[in-house]
């Protein structure tokens, strides 16, 4: 496994939601105790690196040949699942909590070799691989949509993370969505995150 390089945060802020971390901890469990390899993702992955405490759902990334083992482990464990027809994730609820397993998210491929890189965190008193902040934002970013066009929490962790994101790399990943070129150019007139000239004359 990967360890925590440096820079990383090694304890979480004490805002976050007890409900969301409580449901995190069953899910955790019930996935490791059946060995399967995942990755904490989305809001709560940003708050694990430092940033602010979310509300939304858990997201975990998995590898796509575990997404029905997955599912089961979880339906044993007594969670309501479904397989929406997206075809990239699956889905289980802890009481109110929404647990969306990833499979295919846009511009990563979920492999052992990228688990394998995601860092070891402590979240909660439990250790577990997090996505790294490149790939969280670059999954997010290509996510944007015309039907979902929400700034709002890439804002918030690019304010919070900014100074261990490698924004060359976050540019040059996305550059092919404008939804995610136009949020970039928001940061860097912001100045959140330099603009495509800064890299330009490197």
């Amino acid at each position: 496994m990967a360890t925590v390089p440096f820079g990383y945060p090694r304890e979480m802020p004490s805002e976050q939601s007890t409900d969301l971390l409580d449901s995190l901890k069953v899910a955790a469990a019930a996935l490791r105790e059946a060995k399967i390899s995942f990755a904490l993702a989305g809001g709560l992955a940003a708050w694990a690196h430092g940033g602010p405490p979310t509300e939304h759902d858990i997201d975990l990334m998995i590898r796509a040949e575990d997404a029905e083992l997955a599912l089961g482990t979880l339906r044993d464990a007594g969670l309501p699942v479904a397989s929406p027809p997206e075809g990239w994730l699956v889905k289980a609820w802890h009481g109110d909590v929404l647990i969306d397993l990833m499979f295919a998210p846009k511009g990563i491929l979920i492999d052992d070799d990228f688990l394998d890189r995601c860092p070891v965190v402590n979240v909660a008193a439990v250790d577990m691989r997090v996505v790294p902040l490149d790939d969280l934002l670059v999954s997010k970013l290509l996510a944007l949509t015309e039907h979902n066009l929400d700034f709002g929490p890439p804002l918030e962790w690019a304010r919070a993370i900014r100074e261990q994101v490698d924004w060359a790399s976050v540019r040059a990943r996305t550059d092919d969505s404008p939804f995610a070129r136009t949020f970039l150019f928001m940061l860097d007139e912001l100045g959140v995150a330099p603009g495509r000239d800064t890299f330009a004359d490197r």
